[in-house]
């Protein structure tokens, strides 16, 4: 700790201004002489996952104060996918991760802090408070904001379908309306093992949150004291010299990346998780991913995989149930931000009777335990995530087979390919998509459009009859995290830096074996062709085809989407 707070005392000393700026707010000199905590969150009338972090980050400081030390108070607003379907925003949500991550690094690049605690909840905000405390490297604790509290017959809070079907004439304005007033019930992260859930059950699991604290419901009083513990947590961080390089450790990335394959995670954690790594010069490969799901036992029954929301997750013992019931899988002596190791907190957890503190509340919804988070040896499936590769996808594609139904996970049938979401979802409302049929989406990856996720024609799908376990999407681009169906996304390399992707056909037969990790175009116009014959035809295209100008002529998008 001497070594940090002398630094901080050297910098101010450089330029007193920045003590007398302090004093003209509400510091006083003996503040001057605390630990410093900058407390960053994603606060805002963005959506719900965010418009409640400001009462979680008073707690956080409150923690902060009773350690002694003092905080100060900064913001960076994400903004959200929800808001975003179907137009041209949802091209800048990925990006968006970037941007708040670079932000957080500016506010705590301004001058050396103690410590830092970052409190957010949802799918941008999360992984880019992650990278932003990898980057500044100095004692760090992460707040996740928690879950919305479930709708009625505990459904989840996509209702996408009700897009679909307002497009196509089968549903009611008086139920659409309906449905709205019941979906999103509180602020917290979306009711399903979405993107927003996964990245804070990430947080947890790489050892940045406090034990217990992913996916807590918004609105019981345990995510308050969480947050209030979470300050004095940071404080004895900053005491025993831990960074956040002491916690993000290449093993701790592998615990994380076991309990993604266990509990369901979205397939955006495929993207967060090596980003982050990447902060601190970190290698997690898709073939890491592949080769856990292949062998930890799917526990959590969570939507999409499974029937139950979020909230009866935590209820039934969450991550850190998870991890217990993991803990010959996971290596227990990484570091976390208690200041003791993932094997001694599972330990006090136990001690504490923590396994048995919420279970009651199951008694509300008539469900036991088992149901949401089964035993290992009453696992019927391993793992959650699939990458597979062939001629269309020779640097990987991922689809979550958790959310697939077993007669979809091998699949043959014709292209139909698409230059946007928007074309393939009139073709999906417009009855022109039959069973069988192979949607490709394209140029929708990093560089094309910036990966926006394609929930749309993802629900679209689902929500016909006809097309509903019987039609393969693919793309370049992304998908939310909950997405049901055989949805495979990632395709890499993406159309825009002339992959397989871009020059495939009408007509082309594609064949998806998820079993077998395969993802290939096996014919022309209807008829199988030979390997040999695939390639040369492939290649031949390829030589053919031109880089498209990018749609990003100016502004933030030019950056994220340049080579």
């Amino acid at each position: 700790m001497d070594s940090i707070k002398q630094k901080a005392l050297e910098a101010r000393s450089i330029w007193p201004q920045s003590d007398v700026l302090r004093l003209g707010m509400n510091w006083t000199e003996d503040d001057l002489e605390k630990l410093q905590i900058l407390v960053d969150d994603a606060w805002g009338e963005s959506h719900p996952c965010s418009v409640h972090l400001d009462k979680l980050s008073k707690e956080v400081a409150i923690g902060v104060w009773e350690s002694g030390a003092r905080p100060a108070h900064f913001h960076v607003t994400d903004i959200c996918d929800g808001w975003a379907q179907g137009h041209n925003g949802m091209n800048y949500i990925l990006a968006s991760r970037e941007t708040m991550a670079d932000m957080v690094e500016l506010h705590g690049s301004v001058l050396p802090w103690d410590g830092i605690v970052v409190v957010s909840a949802s799918d941008k905000s999360v992984p880019a408070h992650l990278m932003a405390i990898a980057r500044l490297n100095i004692p760090a604790v992460h707040v996740p904001g928690g879950s919305m509290r479930p709708g009625p017959k505990l459904t989840n809070t996509i209702i996408g379908d009700i897009s679909t079907r307002k497009k196509a004439g089968s549903i009611s304005e008086a139920e659409v309306r309906r449905r709205q007033l019941a979906a999103a019930t509180s602020c917290g992260a979306c009711q399903f093992m979405g993107t927003a859930s996964t990245m804070q059950c990430m947080a947890e699991a790489l050892g940045l949150a406090l034990p217990g604290s992913a996916v807590a419901p918004a609105t019981m009083s345990f995510i308050t004291r969480r947050a209030r513990d979470a300050g004095k947590a940071v404080i004895n961080l900053v005491k025993k010299g831990i960074k956040t390089s002491d916690i993000l450790t290449i093993e701790a990335f592998q615990n994380a990346i076991i309990v993604h394959a266990a509990i369901g995670g979205s397939t955006n954690g495929l993207l967060h998780l090596p980003r982050i790594a990447e902060e601190l010069d970190l290698d997690l490969s898709l073939d890491t991913f592949d080769k856990y799901n292949r062998e930890i036992p799917h526990l959590a029954w969570v939507q999409p995989s499974g029937k139950y929301p979020s909230e009866l997750f935590w209820y039934a013992g969450g991550i850190p149930l998870v991890q217990l019931y993991l803990k010959d899988k996971l290596n227990l002596d990484v570091l976390t931000v208690t200041g003791r190791t993932l094997g001694e907190n599972l330990e006090q957890l136990e001690k504490e009777g923590y396994f048995e503190l919420f279970t009651e509340y199951l008694d509300n919804y008539g469900v036991n335990r088992d149901e949401i988070i089964n035993p290992p040896e009453k696992a019927e499936i391993k793992g959650s995530i699939a990458v597979l590769y062939g001629n269309l996808a020779p640097l990987g594609a991922v689809v979550k087979y958790s959310a697939v139904v077993p007669e979809m996970l091998r699949h043959k049938g014709p292209a139909r390919v698409f230059e946007s979401e928007e074309e393939c979802c009139n073709a999906i409302t417009q009855g022109i998509i039959i069973p069988g049929d192979v949607l490709v989406i394209r140029y929708e990856g990093p560089r094309g459009s910036g990966m926006p996720e394609n929930l749309m024609a993802a629900e679209a799908i689902m929500e016909s009859p006809e097309l509903a376990n019987s039609v393969v999407l693919i793309t370049d681009g992304r998908y939310s995290g909950g997405t049901r169906g055989p949805c495979i996304g990632h395709v890499m390399p993406e159309a825009m830096d002339g992959g397989p992707i871009a020059v495939i056909k009408d007509g082309d037969l594609v064949e998806v074996d998820i079993p077998n990790r395969k993802l290939d175009i096996i014919g022309f116009a209807g008829e199988i062709k030979s390997a040999e014959e695939i390639n040369e035809e492939i290649a031949v295209r390829l030589q053919a085809w031109q880089e498209p100008l990018s749609r990003f002529r100016k502004g933030l998008m030019t950056k994220f989407t340049r080579k």
